[in-house]
């Protein structure tokens, strides 16, 4: 079974939504578990301290790095599950990655809080460092609910129909085409006709070409990474005369 185990300083957070929806019915019919752990039953002193002043000076509270690790530890997570802390200096978290995170045992996931954690639990216990994007948030809670709930989709037997997880953005390395449905018009605007034309040959082609448009406009970057996976080697000019 997948099993996401999270260390946060707030267990009470979770299942949060992920107790409800696609990803709460997963849970409760065990496609996938959720431990969270309070990282203060690993604190030694009578007041449950978990932090502490940061070397050199500066603002804010750094979390031990003793305390964590005992937390990481107590888990008793295996060699072969992922470590990661969820982190705004940490590399952007991509379709990719998730399904790399889906197909391998859970991960445990270490939420920060404060101004962070102290570096060297980081390398000891070799955490691989995630960001959601470049913005901070004041803990690292919301981010594992939100990559916890992208793997959870993927995992086998909770979304409904495979292709609802292989025909969407960042599939195929493109934003999602535009959906429509009932009713056929709404406020002066129809539904497209090919869309409803019955030629599945050409809403696929139609489907592809809008998908392309809006990469192009929206995600250059991610238009600029596709077509250079796509675009042909070309063996070196031979140079040699004679």
């Amino acid at each position: 079974m997948w099993r996401a185990t999270v260390l946060t300083l707030f267990p009470e957070m979770f299942p949060g939504p992920l107790g409800i929806s696609l990803a709460g019915k997963a849970l409760a019919s065990g496609l996938w578990a959720l431990d969270a752990r309070d990282i203060r039953d690993s604190a030694t002193d009578k007041h449950r301290s978990v932090d502490d002043t940061p070397a050199g000076g500066g603002p804010g509270m750094v979390l031990r790095a003793d305390v964590l690790a005992a937390a990481i530890d107590a888990a008793g997570v295996e060699g072969n599950r992922p470590r990661l802390l969820m982190s705004p200096r940490g590399r952007p978290l991509t379709q990719q990655r998730v399904v790399e995170l889906a197909a391998r045992p859970g991960p445990l996931i270490v939420c920060g809080r404060f101004e962070g954690i102290d570096q060297r639990v980081i390398e000891a216990r070799q955490l691989e460092e995630i960001s959601l994007g470049d913005y901070v948030l004041s803990g690292g809670e919301i981010a594992a609910m939100a990559l916890i709930d992208a793997c959870v989709r993927l995992l086998p037997g909770v979304m409904g129909k495979l292709s609802s997880g292989t025909d969407e953005s960042f599939s195929d390395g493109l934003l999602e085409y535009p959906q429509y449905t009932r009713p056929q018009n709404f406020e002066g605007r129809p539904i497209p006709d090919i869309l409803v034309s019955g030629d599945h040959a050409r809403i696929a082609a139609w489907r592809r070409a809008e998908a392309e448009t809006l990469t192009k406009a929206r995600r250059p970057d991610l238009w600029a990474a596709k077509n250079a996976q796509i675009a042909p080697t070309r063996p070196p000019k031979n140079t040699t005369k004679g």
